[in-house]
């Protein structure tokens, strides 16, 4: 998933950057909410949203977002842990909420469980044909068999899968999997949609010519 952060601790942003890209994650990570503005029309899968930040309330930029009809799914990461606070953060439009300090490995649960909501079937598995994708388990299979895909190939198929039977623009498809710093050739989607359809079928992912590419379900 391409995921937004938003935490002005360098030691806690950089930590959970490193090991959600470890994770396979793709992380833009931001300092200030006047950072996380400039990603206005970036297509996230989830974001990362500390509370209270030098420049403004994470929970009132959330609200914002909320307001202009934004229904990217939303983690709250704060050290504030009362009820109200909690009740607060998830009335102003969070999905999660998750209290300071943050073990990486409960904050990559929760994304999984995200991962599982917004799926566009609600079995835990997808499927495409004879292909099946896990979302949780990050895992696919053709014909019964195990494939085995590099991360990057694993990013643009669950790219893909989260946004089953819809069209994914070019741009928004090399967004998603590269982020905002990638320094890669201009070819590096087609390479990894050619490599998915070598591995797993060439009618996986449908290229709709001048608008991008889909994953129909079956």
């Amino acid at each position: 998933m391409r995921l937004l952060l938003i935490e002005d601790d360098e030691i806690l942003g950089e930590g959970l950057r490193d090991y959600l890209r470890a994770e396979g994650h793709v992380v833009d990570w931001c300092t200030r909410l006047s950072q996380a503005d400039a990603t206005r029309g970036e297509p996230y899968d989830v974001l990362l949203i500390d509370w209270q930040l030098p420049d403004g309330s994470g929970v009132a930029w959330l609200r914002n977002l909320r307001s202009r009809g934004d229904a990217t799914p939303a983690l709250v990461l704060t050290a504030r842990d009362s009820l109200s606070d909690r009740i607060e953060g998830l009335d102003q439009g969070a999905d999660d909420y998750l209290v300071k300090p943050v073990a990486p490995e409960e904050l990559a649960a929760r994304l999984r469980g995200v991962a599982r909501r917004t799926a566009a079937a609600p079995q835990a598995r997808l499927c495409f044909g004879d292909v099946e994708v896990d979302l949780q388990a990050r895992a696919v299979w053709r014909a019964g068999a195990r494939i085995d895909l590099t991360a990057r190939e694993w990013t643009v198929l669950e790219a893909l899968a989260l946004r089953a039977g819809r069209i994914v623009a070019k741009v928004d498809l090399e967004r998603l999997v590269l982020g905002m710093d990638s320094d890669v050739a201009s070819n590096v989607l087609e390479v990894h949609i050619s490599s998915l359809r070598r591995k797993l079928g060439r009618d996986l992912v449908e290229t709709v010519r001048g608008l991008g590419y889909r994953l129909e379900a079956s």
